[in-house]
C-alpha cells in the first residue's frame, strides 16, 4: 500500500508504506523526536528526504541547503536544475516515486565559509539503514560529493573526488559516483571537461534503462 502524506502545513511531502517492521512513518517520527534535531523540531522544520518502497534509483547527497530548507522539497534549488540536466530527466520524473533522494543530514547544517557546513554523521549511522530496508528495489545509487562517496564507499574510494569520478565503473553496478552540482564546483568542471562529456552521458544511459 503506497500514501502520499503531507507532514506538517509547509510543502513538504513523504511517502511510506505499510507492512514491514518499521514504517516510513515511524522512522520520520523518531527522526523529529530525536534530540539531536531537537532545535529543527522546535522550529517546525521536518525531515527533508523523499522515499518509496517501489523506488529504482536512490540519490545521496549532501545535507538540504537553506533554499531546500525554506519550501521542504528536496533538490529544489539551482543545484537541483542542473543534477536532473545531469540525469536526463524532468522533474515530474524526479520527484516521482521511481527516484528516492536520501541526503547524508535530512537537515540544513548552517553556513561556513564557503558552502554549507558538513552533514552531521550522526543522521547516517542512525537512520540511512532502517530506510534503506523500506526500499528493495533499488537498481543504483547515485553518490553525489565527497561525503556520500566517503561514507559508502570507504576504503574503495580513490585519493580525491576527482579520481573517484573519474574512475565511475569500477563501482558500477551498485554506485556511480558524481561530483556535487552546486554551482561552487563550476570551476571543477572546467578543469574536467571529460565530466560533462563522457561520464553523463553514461549516467544518462543507465537511468533511461533503469526508468523504462
Amino acid at each position: 500500500m503506497r500514501l502520499r502524506i503531507n507532514i506538517n502545513k509547509a510543502t513538504t511531502n513523504y511517502w511510506w508504506f505499510f507492512g514491514g517492521k518499521m514504517t516510513f512513518e515511524q522512522i520520520i517520527e523518531e527522526i523529529k523526536n530525536d534530540p539531536i534535531n531537537e532545535e529543527y523540531t522546535k522550529r517546525g522544520i521536518d525531515p527533508i528526504f523523499q522515499v518509496d518502497k517501489d523506488a529504482k534509483i536512490l540519490l545521496i547527497g549532501q545535507a538540504p541547503g537553506r533554499v531546500v530548507e525554506e519550501t521542504g522539497i528536496p533538490f529544489n534549488d539551482k543545484s537541483g536544475d542542473k543534477l536532473r540536466t545531469w540525469m536526463g530527466v524532468d522533474k515530474e520524473t524526479f520527484y516521482s516515486k521511481k527516484i528516492a533522494i536520501l541526503p547524508m543530514d535530512f537537515y540544513y547544517p548552517g553556513k561556513a565559509k564557503q558552502g554549507d557546513l558538513p552533514p552531521r554523521k550522526e543522521i547516517a549511522n542512525t537512520y540511512h539503514k532502517k530506510i534503506f530496508d523500506l526500499m528493495p528495489n533499488i537498481e543504483l545509487t547515485i553518490l553525489i560529493g565527497a561525503y556520500s562517496q566517503k561514507y559508502y564507499l570507504g576504503k574503495n574510494r580513490k585519493k580525491n573526488l576527482t579520481e573517484t569520478v573519474k574512475n565511475y565503473k569500477e563501482y558500477l553496478p551498485e554506485y556511480f559516483p558524481i561530483v556535487h552540482p552546486s554551482p561552487l564546483n563550476i570551476g571543477w568542471l572546467k578543469k574536467n571537461p571529460w565530466f560533462e562529456e563522457e561520464t553523463l552521458p553514461e549516467l544518462k544511459r543507465i537511468i533511461d534503462e533503469i526508468l523504462l
